[in-house]
């Protein structure tokens, strides 16, 4: 899942540390940054924003009667030097409230937790009886078949799910196919593709080859996409020898 954030705090140095810290979680996507909660309104109007992170005490309208104003807000993690605000944060039905200075480990806590709490609210659009998925497609259900998958593209709010005979472009997570299918009949390479394993007609460390298509390989999935597809290829070794 990724998520779409919007910085709002008066302290430029609190922003840039905040910032710096984001920018180490590849899920993470910042939109805008804001000094004060006033132009907040107008960009909340027309950008889809999916976490907020929000100073308490700023001058003019304070974090807390920006929340109050709010009749629909994102996910909201709230960030302050004053330990007195948490009742009333939380009164408000915040995600999370952290103390100044904020610590890289305390906020990756707080937006992995409010990851794994929109994966269990998310209701797909898809319907599987095993071996094969429907997929809801400019408002038809599209059947495809597993066995006909050769790859899913993650793209924005939307995947790709492109078979042997048709592409199927559906508003999906990535992490959803990955929560649905057999771990052993579909691999994720990299942050926006997931792959079938018995359609890879070759690989190396930087990319999969798939018929015409070759695919990247992202730098924190090469280890295990290396070490499952050699666990699979000795399989096959073995077992032809004993055939």
């Amino acid at each position: 899942m990724n998520l779409k954030c919007v910085i709002v705090d008066d302290e430029p140095l609190a922003i840039t540390i905040l910032e710096g810290y984001l920018k180490k979680i590849p899920y993470i996507q910042i939109l805008e940054k804001f000094t004060s909660a006033l132009p907040v309104f107008e960009f909340l109007k027309s950008n889809s924003v999916d976490l907020l992170f929000l100073d308490v005490e700023m001058p003019g309208l304070s974090g807390i009667e920006f929340l109050k104003s709010l009749p629909q807000k994102p996910s909201v993690i709230l960030t302050t030097a004053n330990k007195n605000y948490a009742v009333e944060g939380f009164d408000l039905d915040v995600d999370d409230y952290i103390l100044k200075p904020v610590s890289f480990e305390r906020l990756l806590k707080a937006i992995n937790r409010i990851v794994e709490k929109k994966n269990s609210e998310k209701k797909p659009d898809t319907k599987s009886t095993g071996d094969f998925i429907y997929l809801k497609e400019n408002k038809k259900m599209v059947k495809v078949f597993l066995k006909d998958i050769l790859y899913i593209e993650s793209i924005k709010d939307y995947v790709k799910v492109v078979t042997n005979c048709k592409t199927v472009i559906t508003k999906q997570q990535l992490g959803y196919f990955l929560n649905a299918f057999d771990s052993n009949e579909f691999l994720q390479i990299h942050r926006s593709f997931v792959v079938a394993v018995n359609k890879i007609d070759a690989f190396n460390s930087s990319g999969i080859e798939i018929g015409d298509k070759e695919l990247p390989i992202g730098r924190k999935y090469k280890d295990l996409v290396t070490q499952n597809l050699t666990t699979l290829s000795k399989f096959s070794d073995k077992r032809s020898d004993l055939e």
